[in-house]
């Protein structure tokens, strides 16, 4: 039963359920993080980006491997792509959950922009691998590698860079990354903390290896398109860590690390395209991807570009109170659906 397909009953149910559970660890996650980022002194935009993005990708990234094992690459490669665009729009509910001014101008920090930047760069390669030579090497394609060793050189760069060449301009909307004065865990230990983080972060396996095999059955038994079940139905589930996260860091006044956990997250989103390469061994993933996949892949190439402008102008209202880019990226997905689902 565990290893067949599912019938439509069942494969709804694992999807809620699975949802449910991913929604009651990310709000323990918030709090563990938030901590954790002061206490190592790494910071909220930095540890958001990393551990948040590592553990709230966690269950897209066991999507992607049991997809493309199954020989479902397509739903794979729709899954790694979809969860990254519908994450994006995720920065939207945060925002309106933060009514005080936009969130991209009260969340102001170089890192984060440089992890948008270093998501433009995964992306467009990733679709430079889909339009080269279809060839593989030990059945991955090369540019798998590549998008690791991007990935790995980004952390190090933004980790480690040096003074800024420019600051963003503190208003008396900003709110600075500075550790919590009440420390709702300060009677706790580092290490205990770490291995609370860890169990949830088993639990969010689990729940993505569910979600992987309730879609699979729901392509087969329903015809839907591997491109509408993997870029929205298991993008929509893949996205409720990083968007319950981001809701639950803006109400406890982590904005920094909102904003970090879904462009962080969407960073590490991008290598789950390797992990489906590696686990497919027919051929090459990305030469599997079919218009519908390579279309997601632009919308969110597209999300992220708009996102960064946003952050980069940093409007204190906008339009209906969210700024330009919160309204742009709900259209520019809604867009993508009706596309897909037509």
């Amino acid at each position: 039963m565990l290893f067949s397909l599912w019938p439509v009953w069942l494969a709804v149910v694992v999807f809620a359920v699975s949802g449910l559970g991913t929604v009651l660890s990310s709000v323990r996650l918030v709090g563990l993080g938030d901590t954790l980022a002061d206490r190592s002194g790494w910071g909220e935009a930095f540890f958001g980006a990393v551990f948040f993005g590592l553990v709230t990708s966690l269950s897209g990234i066991v999507m992607t491997a049991v997809t493309a094992a199954d020989d479902a690459p397509r739903l794979a490669y729709s899954n790694a792509v979809g969860g990254i665009a519908v994450q994006t729009l995720a920065i939207v509910a945060a925002d309106a959950a933060y009514r005080r001014v936009n969130l991209e101008h009260a969340a102001a920090s170089e890192q984060n922009l440089l992890f948008g930047c270093l998501l433009i760069v995964l992306l467009s390669t990733a679709l430079l691998g889909s339009f080269s030579p279809d060839v593989t090497v030990l059945g991955v394609h090369p540019i798998s590698p590549v998008l690791v060793a991007l990935y790995l050189g980004g952390l190090r760069l933004i980790r480690t860079r040096g003074q800024p060449m420019w600051r963003a301009v503190t208003t008396r909307d900003t709110r600075l990354d500075r550790p919590d004065e009440q420390d709702a865990f300060a009677s706790r230990s580092t290490a205990s903390l770490v291995g609370e983080f860890t169990l949830i972060a088993a639990v969010v396996v689990i729940g993505g290896w569910a979600v992987a095999r309730a879609a699979e059955s729901l392509v087969t038994a329903t015809g839907l398109s591997a491109g509408f079940v993997g870029g929205v139905l298991m993008g929509l589930v893949n996205a409720i860590p990083e968007t319950v996260t981001a809701v639950t860091a803006v109400r406890r006044g982590a904005l920094t690390l909102a904003i970090a956990a879904i462009i962080g997250g969407n960073s590490l989103d991008t290598l789950n395209l390797v992990v489906g390469d590696v686990a497919y061994r027919t051929g090459s993933l990305f030469h599997s991807a079919t218009p519908d996949q390579l279309f997601l892949t632009t919308a969110a190439l597209l999300m992220t570009a708009v996102l960064l402008g946003g952050l980069l102008l940093r409007q204190r209202g906008g339009w209906w109170r969210m700024g330009f880019d919160g309204v742009l990226l709900a259209v520019i997905y809604a867009g993508a659906v009706v596309t897909l689902l037509f």
